[in-house]
């Protein structure tokens, strides 16, 4: 018996919304214009040159002159996964720091290495002790890694990267930074602070498509991807051939099949974020926080991380007493088309994660949401 004809299918029609969430992104009109560029071949002359621009935005948006900066054409996890593939081998102990749920990934990430998570944990909403992470080092001194996230997207929080990366480097170590949410809406300074492997992803502070994860790594980092006594466990994911497939020599090896039209909007999104420099970009994250604080105060809402670690860009505040928290969330969705985050694990039902970040981050945007947030708690 042949199956019936299924249902009738149309064409996809997304919703539009304002995306105010912990990411995605509001992406810009230029941007989702550059995916609707034809389509070519990733060995094509024209795509290598766009790639070789690519490698060099990143590195101007990382402040780094790292050549390994490159995008990994996956998402932010799979950037995370490239950091401790090619660095942690069996038996190696990382210092993992933990203050929110995505320490805990690092460690996971540790585990199926087959190194040995050695955990410092601080209280989520706190940011990483930094004396702790010091007498971890100490207490283990044959320790190859010193892994951190930079800004705790589950929380709002920022730790200091600069000071933890100077203390990887006085105990040996590498520093690995998860920099998914700050990558382009706070200071991050690759080379300036010594940070040896960071990787982000494209659909937060620079406002691009989902699906493609900018990663960097230092020469000391590579040294010790080519000093490993086995190979990379993942194919996909080993630098070196990564770096064979971005490279601008004659030499150029096939690797996988770009992501072509992600890479065209990555592109587009590092060209506006070069455009308006990455200083004044941050700086834009910092007003337009601090536009919402004073909206959020005058509805009598408070932050739940202290206002001197908190995040500009992702914005996590206490949900009011009595209120339902996920009802609040769908009205906003449903009726003004406004998308805020959840917490996570034992944030969940505590907070809201309100997220200005890239092109989201605008003063109209946030005139709205409180003008929704007014209307829906009243």
């Amino acid at each position: 018996m042949q199956n019936p004809r299924p249902q009738t299918f149309t064409s996809f029609d997304a919703p539009k919304r304002i995306l105010l969430g912990p990411g995605p992104s509001d992406v810009h009109q230029r941007v989702l214009h550059a995916t609707a560029r034809a389509t070519i071949g990733h060995l094509d002359p024209a795509f290598i040159r766009m790639m070789d621009e690519l490698k060099a935005l990143l590195r101007y948006s990382f402040l780094t002159d790292n050549e390994a900066t490159v995008a990994i054409s996956a998402p932010g996890s799979a950037g995370m996964e490239t950091c401790f593939v090619n660095l942690v081998e069996p038996g190696d102990k990382v210092i993992v720091c933990q203050n929110g749920f995505f320490g805990g990934r690092m460690k996971a990430n540790v585990d199926r290495c087959g190194g040995k998570a050695i955990m410092v944990e601080d209280e989520w909403g706190k940011p990483i002790d930094p004396q702790k992470v010091e007498d971890a080092l100490e207490a283990h001194p044959d320790a190859k890694i010193l892994a951190f996230v930079h800004a705790e997207t589950s929380t709002g929080v920022s730790s200091d990267a600069q000071l933890l990366a100077s203390l990887a480097k006085k105990y040996d170590c590498l520093s690995l930074v998860d920099a998914v949410t700050s990558f382009g809406g706070s200071e991050l300074r690759v080379d300036e602070w010594g940070l040896d492997a960071v990787y982000s992803g494209s659909q937060k502070c620079f406002s691009s498509v989902p699906g493609i994860s900018p990663i960097t790594f230092s020469a000391l980092a590579l040294e010790r991807v080519n000093h490993r006594k086995q190979p990379v466990q993942s194919w996909f994911l080993d630098i070196n051939l990564l770096m064979s497939y971005w490279a601008s020599t004659a030499k150029r090896a096939y690797h996988h099949t770009a992501p072509s039209n992600s890479l065209y909007a990555l592109h587009e999104a590092l060209l506006m974020g070069y455009e308006e420099g990455i200083e004044n970009r941050w700086a834009r994250h910092r007003e337009n926080h601090l536009l919402l604080r004073a909206e959020l105060e005058t509805l009598g809402m408070d932050f739940f991380v202290e206002e001197a670690y908190r995040l500009p860009q992702l914005n996590a505040v206490r949900i009011p007493k009595g209120v339902d928290e996920a009802k609040v969330r769908s009205e906003l969705l449903n009726e003004y088309g406004i998308e805020i985050g959840a917490g996570l694990g034992p944030m969940a039902g505590k907070i809201w994660r309100i997220g200005l970040m890239g092109y989201s981050s605008r003063k109209e945007n946030i005139d709205t949401l409180a003008q929704a947030l007014r209307a829906v708690l009243s």
